[in-house]
Parts: structure tokens; sequence; C-alpha cells
């Protein structure tokens, strides 16, 4: 048996499972409490977009809403 260890310092980032690998994916961290950083799996040093958690919902349900479809 394969055992994989993760150091609880770092976070643990996912990709969306909307993504269909042609690169324009985003990445979610959901082990930090109170927020979920969103950054492009293609930059994983680069910046972040930080929502508390009230917001990421609501932004998640306004997506799958189709609120922001384009016209």
């Amino acid at each position: 048996m394969l055992r994989v260890q993760h150091d609880p310092t770092q976070p643990i980032w996912r990709k969306s499972s909307y993504s269909s690998g042609n690169g324009q994916c985003l990445e979610v961290c959901d082990s930090i409490q109170g927020v979920a950083p969103v950054r492009d799996s293609k930059s994983s040093r680069g910046p972040l977009l930080v929502f508390r958690d009230g917001s990421w919902s609501a932004f998640l349900t306004a997506l799958k809403a189709g609120s922001f479809s384009e016209s």
C-alpha cells in the first residue's frame, strides 16, 4: 500500500470539476478555514483571489444559475 503524507502547514489545492484540460483551469483551496483562495492552475505562484466562505458560496450559486453567461 502506498502511503501519502501531507504537511498540514501546506494548503491542499484541487482543480475545478469543470476543468477540461485545455489549460484554462482554476484551483481552489478548501483546507483554510473561513476563506476560499482561488488561483490559475498555470500560475501556482501567481496572484490569488481570496473569497470569504459565504462570498464563495454565493459566487458558485450564481455561476450555476447562469448569472455570468454571455448574452
